[in-house]
């Protein structure tokens, strides 16, 4: 196994980062500083250290997290909660995030030390799969749905988006939800008439621009006021975990990404 790889895959830091601390001569093989990233060791009888503390190979991981809103997608910020601050830091040194999520969106947030798996599920044709569950202010007539359904323009100067499934899960005024809506405040509603209308539903997607979802629904005449990502690919959300809550994924679940075998 190359040196590089084999730090990257025991949380010492991603794939890029611990090139440089090898360069910079902070990783010993065998008692002899080593500066070349492309090296091949033995991760079962080498013995490799990192400021002087010897390395356990712990290989690939893969989390599944049930993000909950307010936190953001990222490793540190000086202002809000990230997602990491959920993990233990002596498991996550060498793990990221696969994607985002906003941070007002909740659900599946998949995590991982492995940049093949990454790759593979990010890069635009692979084509994987991504379920929204959503709430919104407004209605979808069949007209709307077959402007999802086929493509439809988000922005100045972009292209349509590419086709979509839409499905809908409810309609109809927000007196008649207001119970169902996982919402605690909105602003937008007419608290005396309670007439505003709303929609709730599923949108499939096979992209990842920036806040695809509200865009694709607000040139629909959509106001996303609640964002659940449900699925990627053919792996769902385990329902069961709290928001905040993580746990390794199992061999059956990462084939069910359709991205073939990477453990």
């Amino acid at each position: 196994m190359r040196l590089d790889k084999f730090l990257a895959e025991s949380s010492v830091g991603r794939r890029k980062i611990v090139r440089i601390y090898i360069k910079e001569g902070l990783i010993e093989v065998n008692g002899e500083v080593i500066t070349e990233p492309s090296m091949d060791i033995n991760e079962n009888s080498d013995v490799i250290k990192y400021l002087g503390k010897v390395v356990s190979y712990t290989g690939k991981v893969y989390y599944m997290f049930n993000k909950p809103a307010g936190c953001i997608t990222a490793r540190k910020d000086k202002d809000h909660r990230t997602v990491f601050d959920f993990f233990d830091d002596d498991k996550m040194n060498g793990v990221f995030h696969v994607g985002r999520l906003d941070k007002d969106t909740e659900g599946l947030l998949l995590l991982t030390n492995d940049g093949e798996f990454e790759h593979k599920l990010m890069h635009p044709q692979e084509h994987i799969e991504k379920t929204y569950f959503f709430w919104a202010l407004g209605s979808l007539d069949e007209e709307n749905r077959k402007q999802l359904e086929q493509g439809i323009y988000i922005g100045k100067g972009e292209i349509l988006t590419k086709p979509a499934k839409i499905e809908v899960h409810r309609c109809g005024m927000y007196k008649d939800f207001k119970h169902e809506m996982p919402i605690d405040n909105l602003n937008n509603i007419d608290s005396n008439q309670y007439n505003q209308p709303v929609v709730s539903g599923y949108l499939t997607i096979t992209e990842g621009r920036n806040h695809q979802v509200k865009r694709m629904l607000k040139a629909a005449g959509c106001y996303v006021v609640y964002l659940k990502r449900v699925s990627i690919g053919g792996l769902m959300l385990d329902e069961s975990m709290e928001k905040g809550r993580y746990r390794l994924l199992t061999e059956v679940e990462i084939k069910k990404l359709g991205i073939g075998r990477v453990i």
